[in-house]
């Protein structure tokens, strides 16, 4: 009686090893397409991290007016203005 070096079911365990890898491969195609085409097309460019709101640096500004400055600009808390003495209230 001759030893087998490959038992049946290490076939087994190959061949659904290689169609995981199959699915894994074709999941990060699709994401890498999403993403290449988000960065395509621009509008993806607008929008903050994860909370998805517009950023009003990129918003086309209107002719005539003009933003200032705050006169009495509040610090956030726990930053270095707060921490030199600055209004953290409003």
């Amino acid at each position: 009686m001759a030893l087998r070096t490959e038992h049946e079911l290490h076939g087994r365990r190959r061949s659904r090893n290689v169609g995981l890898l199959v699915v894994l491969l074709a999941f990060v195609a699709l994401i890498f397409g999403l993403t290449v085409v988000k960065v395509q097309n621009g509008e993806g460019a607008a929008l903050e991290g994860f909370d998805h709101q517009a950023r009003p640096a990129l918003l086309p500004r209107e002719e005539g007016v003009e933003i200032s400055p705050s006169r009495d600009p509040v610090a956030a808390p726990g930053t270095p203005a707060a921490e030199q003495g600055a209004r953290t209230e409003p």
